[in-house]
């Protein structure tokens, strides 16, 4: 699971609508490139380096999946989109938009198409002035110096004055009224990723599953009839004492928390892997546990075709689970669904993500947010 970029990028217009153009600008970004997280007040400005009428400038902070030059070439179709129409002149020009990546995480980047840091950021009041906006921890790679720090010593005396404010697209209060969500799904649905984007994205505390530092693991897909028990005690032990560890630290009443797992998908699993006599046994032990952990606000179920789960098993490469069976995912997704149908004292959303991909995808995830956001508002 790869993390998501911190990007910055600043909008300029100077021609038409201007601030109509600007708003449609961000809003493209937000269902093509990534998340916008944060964005600055809109500030009017004389043209810079030629003369012209004002333009308006403004910055945002984008999350998303993407490299930098898939970034810039997403923003130069944005702009074309916009109507407009790049020339071969050189020199500075009037445009209907412009989008201008500042930075890229605290990466510096040199190629042929994209220089980063932008290399003239530090001498424009018009780009420095929106990103303090921004209010966000970063460092100039090059010169070391914070956005405060540069606007100290930069030369340009040019006069930038608020002209309006913007809405972002992002529904930062989402998450107000439901402050634990966990996230749940099959073996390769992509709960993980999920969770780690909402996360990210609404500023909120992560707990994931410790699945990686169990030793009975890798014991069970080579001998599932031998390791299941063990399996299942030393995961419904983990998960109890992790969620009940966390969960002592926070507040729900303030703090925001992302679950990838809830604990009783012990109960789920062991349904499939344990034999009968077993299985009661468990269940015993869970019902003791259960009942002393909290329940999340919100439980979303990924549904996810067993055909795509393990190509998405395939593709991250985890040698231990290449063994897993089409058949043995359609068993946990009907022990999940049989479950689940059954709760009555739990906000359930199932979401069908068959054929959506939320990281490469901006408008597939943004469709999840949306499915979260009707079920909230209900």
């Amino acid at each position: 699971m790869k993390a998501q970029h911190q990007v910055i990028l600043s909008i300029g217009s100077n021609q038409g609508d201007r601030l109509e153009t600007i708003k449609k600008c961000i809003l493209f970004i937000h269902q093509e490139i990534g998340t916008v997280i944060r964005l600055s007040h809109v500030y009017e400005t004389a043209a810079w380096g030629f003369d012209s009428d004002a333009f308006y400038n403004c910055a945002l902070v984008l999350h998303s999946h993407l490299s930098a030059q898939e970034v810039l070439f997403k923003a130069l179709s944005i702009e074309q989109k916009l109507g407009r129409i790049r020339k071969n002149e050189s020199g500075y020009q009037s445009r209907v938009i412009d989008i201008d990546m500042v930075a890229f995480d605290e990466e510096i980047i040199k190629t042929e198409v994209l220089s980063i840091p932008h290399p003239l950021m530090q001498d424009r009041k018009f780009v420095l002035l929106p990103f303090q906006d921004l209010q966000i921890n970063w460092t100039h790679p090059v010169f070391h110096k914070t956005i405060p720090e540069l606007m100290e010593v930069c030369p340009d005396e040019g006069n930038c004055v608020i002209v309006a404010s913007l809405e972002n697209p992002l529904q930062n209060s989402l998450f107000q009224k439901r402050r634990y969500i966990a996230f749940e799904g099959n073996i390769g649905a992509g709960k993980t990723t999920l969770a780690t984007k909402i996360a990210e994205d609404f500023e909120g505390n992560k707990l994931f599953e410790r699945f990686a530092d169990n030793s009975f693991l890798e014991k069970f897909y080579k001998d599932q009839e031998r390791y299941a028990f063990s399996l299942e005690l030393s995961f419904l032990a983990d998960r109890y004492e992790q969620l009940s560890e966390n969960l002592k630290l926070l507040n729900l009443q303030n703090d925001f928390l992302v679950a990838d797992y809830h604990v009783f998908k012990s109960l789920i699993f062991a349904k499939v892997t344990l034999e009968e006599q077993e299985f009661l046994l468990y269940k015993k032990l869970f019902e003791i546990i259960h009942k002393e952990m909290p329940k999340p606000d919100l439980y979303v179920y990924l549904l996810q075709k067993p055909q795509q789960l393990l190509k998405n098993i395939q593709k991250r490469g985890r040698s231990y689970e290449q063994g897993i069976s089409v058949e043995y995912l359609e068993k946990i997704n009907a022990a999940y669904l049989d479950y689940l149908s059954l709760q009555t004292d739990l906000d359930i959303l199932i979401i069908d993500v068959s054929n959506r991909d939320f990281v490469n995808n901006q408008m597939d995830y943004l469709f999840v947010l949306d499915e979260i956001q009707k079920r909230i508002s209900c």
